[in-house]
C-alpha cells in the first residue's frame, strides 16, 4: 500500500503506539490524532510535522459524529483509519473482582468503538483510491493473559471481527483491512504488567507496522507475537502454560 500523501485517523495517538505511529508517517502524510486530553495531544503533536489534533471520546456517538464531521469538513477525506485506542484492566477473576463492569468498559473501548468507527468513516474510506482499516489488537487476543482475562476477551472479539471485515470488504470495495498484534510494549498502558522492564519500545512497532502497511501484510505479528502464535496453534494448551508463567 502506498504510504504517501494518505490523510491518516488514529485514535490513542496521543501516547504509545499510536504517537509512534504517527511519527513515523508524519513527515509524508497528514495525520489526525485523536484523543479525550485535548492538551496531552497538543503536547504530543507541538513539535510533529503534518500531525492535526482532535479531543474526542470514542465511546461517545456523539464525538464520533462531530469527530466525522470536522474530518470530513476540514480534511476533505480520509485514507486510513487507525482503531489504536484502548482500555484495560490488570486483576484476577473472583467473586469480588467485578469483572462484569471491568469487561464492559473494555469492550466498549476495544471492541465496540473500533465498530461504530469503521461504520461511520467507511463511505469516506470507499471514496478513495485506495484505503485501509487497521485495528490493533494484542497478543493476548489469541493467547490469553490470566492478568488481563476481559482485555484479552475484547481484543480476541477484534481480531475475528477483523478477519471478517477483511474478507466482506475485499469483496467488492478497495478498502484493505490490516492488524496489528503487538506484544507487550513500553507504554504508559503496560506499566502494571512489567512493561517498563519487559516490553519492547513502542517505536518498534510503528517500525514494523509501516514496513508492512507498505509490504501489504495484513496480520502484523510484532516481535515475539509470531513465533508464539505459531506455537499456540501447535500446541494451544502449552503455549498458553509458557505464555502465562
Amino acid at each position: 500500500m502506498n504510504i504517501t500523501n494518505n490523510t491518516i485517523l488514529i485514535t490513542g495517538g496521543g501516547s504509545g503506539i499510536g504517537l509512534e505511529i504517527a511519527k513515523a508517517l508524519s513527515p509524508a502524510n497528514k495525520i489526525i490524532i485523536v484523543g479525550r486530553n485535548k492538551e496531552k495531544l497538543d503536547a504530543a503533536a507541538k513539535d510533529l510535522e503534518n500531525v492535526f489534533t482532535i479531543q474526542a471520546d470514542i465511546t461517545n456517538e456523539s464525538d464520533i459524529n462531530r469527530l466525522y464531521d470536522e474530518v470530513k469538513t476540514t480534511f476533505g477525506g480520509l485514507n486510513i483509519l487507525i482503531n489504536n485506542a484502548g482500555h484495560a484492566h490488570y486483576y484476577t477473576i473472583s467473586e469480588n473482582s467485578d469483572t462484569y463492569s471491568k469487561a464492559l468498559a473494555e469492550f466498549t473501548t476495544n471492541y465496540f468503538a473500533p465498530i461504530r468507527l469503521t461504520e461511520k468513516f467507511l463511505p469516506l474510506l470507499k471514496e478513495q483510491t485506495e484505503a485501509a482499516i487497521v485495528n490493533v489488537s494484542s497478543i493476548v487476543g489469541f493467547v490469553p493473559g490470566s492478568h488481563v482475562p476481559t482485555y484479552s476477551d475484547s481484543k480476541a472479539a477484534l481480531h475475528s471481527h477483523t478477519r471478517i471485515l477483511r474478507y466482506q470488504l475485499a469483496k467488492d470495495t478497495n478498502v484493505k483491512v490490516f492488524e496489528l498484534m503487538p506484544p507487550l510494549v513500553n507504554t504508559d498502558f503496560s506499566v502494571e504488567i512489567g512493561g517498563r522492564e519487559n516490553g519492547i519500545p513502542a517505536s518498534d512497532v510503528a517500525n514494523d507496522f509501516v514496513k508492512a502497511l507498505q509490504e501489504n501484510i495484513y496480520e502484523i505479528r510484532v516481535g515475539n507475537t509470531g513465533l508464539l502464535y505459531d506455537n499456540f496453534f501447535a500446541a494451544s494448551e502449552g503455549a498458553f502454560a509458557t505464555f502465562n508463567n
